[in-house]
């Protein structure tokens, strides 16, 4: 006999599904693309899911379906299949326009956590912070565009989402449009199947503030991009405020036109940088006073150590605690943490690699990754080489020669050299010691 469930059951574990999509591809992209699945059936091991469309049906399956699948069988290991099909009872019309940030519906796709009073700022954050700040509250444009960027979980979206709920307090009658560059994408896409830019233009270039989040998505996309440019430019010359978040520079953006990378560089560009200790520690105890959790002070300076590159990871941890403490009726300890956190902890202890290091350094320096292996001399070049071939020794068990090689070809002497220098300048430069030990933390995370 084949195995059956509840639909009571289905709709229970799709929602524990849903809960981790969220968590991993964030608010945005979750209501764009994930959101409107629903479950048809389950027979024989393949759950069935319905879209709207055939686009998103299409967009899902390429980009999505495997991920969902994977956590699926987390949750049942007898659904061994997923199969997504178009719901044909469902309109087309209701995914027909972005959704228009009028003040009396302002805020339906904003998460209410996102608030700049929930945003716990410290030195990596402290520019990017201020810049947001300073665009949601100023009556003129400050900043055009403002340009976010920063690794995955760092703090960009709730900044996004900050600036639209305090711009809908400050200027209630300013009109938003706040999407994701996935979202843009597929409005534009639909505008060209339906023969209706017109339509589409107008709405996009009527608005006082465009906010678009995970810009870099459109990268290799030349239709949409060719489409944004314009769109950028019309709002640009109204004098309206542009506000953008990447996960890179816009010079760092692979796949995007010349001309949109420098127009996307126009107006201020703030990144925010790896967390540092204190600042981990204080999201940390901001958490947990929001939760009204009573959690020893050690325990909150062990998570802060252990998950130092993820924010988002670092409150999922906390969550996980307080929650196992709750629901077992035990004290939270370092050990009781330990072993809730076992998984999220040997992960985090996984094997740092040099191509690793090469890439969170060349970040944190705001080099190229192939300066490090170019034969550059600068010191611009030249000092974050060295300390990364110093981590490769620290953290690897690599040999000097096999250092050499992985940065161009370099002489194990090279390296020795490089190692030597660096533990000179910690000895003589407090900034030194604190870059080794962000870059440490960052990559033993």
């Amino acid at each position: 006999m084949g195995y059956s469930l509840s639909r009571t059951t289905l709709e229970e574990q799709w929602r524990s599904v849903q809960a981790q999509l969220i968590e991993e591809y964030g608010e945005a992209t979750y209501s764009s693309w994930l959101k409107p699945l629903t479950i048809v059936d389950h027979l024989e091991g393949c759950l069935r899911l319905s879209a709207p469309n055939n686009f998103m049906r299409d967009w899902v399956k390429n980009h999505y379906a495997d991920r969902v699948q994977a956590i699926l069988q987390s949750v049942n290991d007898h659904i061994r299949q997923l199969d997504v099909i178009v719901d044909n009872s469902k309109s087309d019309k209701e995914f027909a326009e972005p959704q228009l940030l009028e003040i009396p519906e302002f805020g339906s796709n904003l998460d209410p956590r996102f608030t700049f009073e929930n945003f716990i700022v410290g030195k990596p954050n402290e520019l990017a912070h201020a810049a947001a700040r300073k665009v949601a509250e100023s009556q003129a444009v400050a900043f055009n565009p403002l340009f976010l960027y920063g690794g995955v979980g760092l703090g960009k979206t709730h900044l996004m989402h900050a600036i639209a709920w305090q711009i809908k307090k400050c200027y209630p009658k300013r009109k938003v449009i706040y999407l994701s560059a996935e979202k843009f994408m597929y409005q534009f896409v639909r505008a060209l199947r339906f023969k209706d830019t017109v339509s589409f233009k107008e709405q996009f270039r009527s608005v006082d503030v465009l906010m678009i989040d995970d810009v870099q998505f459109i990268s290799g996309k030349d239709s949409t991009q060719e489409e944004f440019f314009h769109t950028f430019n019309a709002l640009v010359d109204q004098n309206r405020q542009i506000i953008i978040s990447a996960d890179k520079s816009p010079s760092d953006l692979e796949g995007m036109e010349e001309r949109l990378k420098s127009r996307l560089g126009w107006g201020l560009v703030a990144d925010i940088h790896p967390t540092t200790y204190e600042l981990r520690l204080g999201i940390l105890q901001a958490k947990a006073d929001q939760m009204s959790a009573s959690v020893p002070q050690k325990v909150l300076e062990f998570l802060a150590y252990k998950i130092s590159s993820n924010v988002r990871e670092l409150e999922g941890a906390l969550t996980r605690v307080v929650a196992h403490s709750t629901l077992v009726g035990r004290d939270i300890t370092l050990d009781t943490t330990q072993d809730v956190l076992r998984d999220l902890l040997r992960a985090n202890d996984r094997r740092v690699t040099i191509d690793e290091i090469q890439k969170k350094v060349a970040e944190y320096y705001r080099i190229r990754v192939s300066d490090m292996h170019s034969p550059r001399r600068s010191r611009s070049v030249a000092r974050p080489r060295q300390v990364a071939m110093y981590l490769a020794k620290q953290l690897t068990t690599r040999s000097l020669p096999e250092i050499g090689r992985k940065f161009g070809g370099r002489d194990h002497t090279t390296v020795l050299h490089a190692v030597k220098k660096v533990e000179e300048l910690m000895g003589q430069e407090k900034i030194m010691c604190e870059d080794i030990e962000l870059l440490r933390r960052t990559l033993e995370s």
